[in-house]
């Protein structure tokens, strides 16, 4: 959630903001409502300060001998209107929390400002993509030897962007997510953690995926409890600090997971339905960090690095490049994506997406550190990013090493995981 003192004392320039990430914020019925919060919250207090006073008034009543009978029912009334206006300000600032939960987090001033992601700006590129001496195959035609990617039988056990992977296939996309972990808990510092994939309404809310993504998560209930699938184990890693208070030398917290990932992919009707691209079930190997405000975005430079190392150690070409405000995630102030080169499409498709939340998430959470200068709370900085996502890798290594026979070379990166083999056929 945004800061309310932005709302409060700075809406006009808070709105304008919004409206490069395409939020209209209403700002007439927004004031209308705090002016009614304003209102309503006086009116209470002056009513809580009456009651103490005439509480105060009586006990000396009673002290005296005196009848205090009158001053009786005139605590009583207060007590009545008192109750009706508590009852009224809650609903109050219920509605404003409603309103509150909707807003994207605001872009930094680095964002460039487009409306989608024809308006994101390319930062650098590493790696020549290969030049191939015969018919390049998609991911989905290498799949078919062997039945190694079968998207009939997934369709058949699940439906629609539901994958079986099979044999050595299977195994690769196992080395990938292996490779993954080891590079970043061994050579980058993070973490590694097993989370749990389904979480509390209180979780998805935290990191933002709740209200305003419901459509877009997979849900279980089992008698009166409800719990989400997660769409990524940033909302499990990230919630590790909900209503905590972190400790200075402790951080930044790196954290590192690899699990799998549902997301209904509500809004992407039509979109890549061939093969792996989108699928409802993947696995990803997710980075979080927990950072001081002072050092969050000198952390989402190295996380984007960490995530940059994984791509170049598997040889794969890929581009970075910086989101615009039109096309970040909700919660993001600050996003890099990198796009890995995908020979079958003739182009570069995103692989990770780093972000830097600031202390939008954090405040949902009441996630905090001690500042030890002050000796207070102070709301964190949240960063999560793909380290990568597995399915998109192993797609991207299946089409930039295969060969004229169907066979795909394994990358040197992954021949330990693999027993050693040089290529897969």
């Amino acid at each position: 959630m945004l800061d309310p003192a932005l709302l409060r004392g700075h809406l006009a320039e808070t709105a304008k903001r919004l409206a490069t990430r395409g939020y209209t914020l209403d700002v007439a019925a927004l004031e209308a409502i705090e002016a009614q919060r304003k209102s309503a919250q006086t009116e209470t207090q002056e009513l809580q300060n009456l009651r103490n006073t005439r509480s105060k008034a009586i006990g000396v009543a009673k002290g005296k001998g005196e009848d205090a009978s009158a001053l009786l029912a005139e605590v009583a009334g207060i007590g009545d209107k008192l109750k009706a206006n508590e009852q009224h300000l809650a609903e109050i600032q219920a509605k404003l929390a409603d309103i509150a939960l909707g807003m994207p987090n605001l872009p930094h001033e680095s964002a460039p400002v487009g409306d989608d992601e024809t308006g994101n700006v390319e930062q650098h590129r590493w790696g020549t993509p290969r030049a191939f001496d015969f018919a390049v195959k998609d991911h989905v035609e290498l799949g078919a030897h062997k039945g190694w990617l079968d998207g009939d039988t997934g369709a058949k056990l699940s439906g629609a962007r539901f994958t079986v992977l099979r044999g050595e296939l299977a195994r690769l996309h196992r080395a990938l997510a292996q490779f993954m972990l080891d590079l970043h808990t061994t050579e980058h510092g993070y973490l590694e953690c097993n989370v749990p994939l389904l979480v509390n309404a209180d979780a998805m809310q935290g990191t933002g995926q709740l209200p305003k993504f419901e459509e877009d998560l997979f849900a279980t209930e089992v008698g009166e409890t409800k719990r989400y699938l997660i769409p990524t184990a940033e909302v499990s890693l990230t919630n590790i600090v909900r209503e905590e208070i972190v400790e200075a030398d402790k951080l930044p917290l790196r954290m590192a997971a690899h699990s799998l990932c549902f997301r209904a992919e509500a809004g992407s009707h039509g979109r890549d339905t061939r093969g792996m691209i989108r699928q409802h079930q993947f696995e990803k190997v997710e980075l979080v960090s927990i950072a001081k405000p002072a050092e969050s975005f000198a952390e989402h430079e190295r996380m984007t690095r960490c995530a940059e190392v994984v791509l170049e150690k598997l040889g794969l070409p890929y581009r970075r490049v910086l989101l615009c405000t039109g096309d970040m995630g909700f919660t993001a102030t600050k996003t890099f994506d990198l796009e890995v080169w995908l020979p079958s499409q003739n182009t570069y498709r995103e692989i990770s997406s780093c972000s830097n939340c600031t202390d939008f998430q954090a405040r949902r959470m009441h996630a905090r550190w001690r500042n030890p200068e002050t000796g207070k709370p102070e709301l964190v900085h949240t960063l999560n990013g793909s380290g990568v996502a597995v399915g998109r890798a192993l797609i991207a290594v299946m089409e930039n090493y295969q060969n004229v026979d169907g066979s795909i070379t394994v990358p040197a990166a992954l021949r330990q995981y693999m027993g050693g083999a040089e290529r897969i056929a």
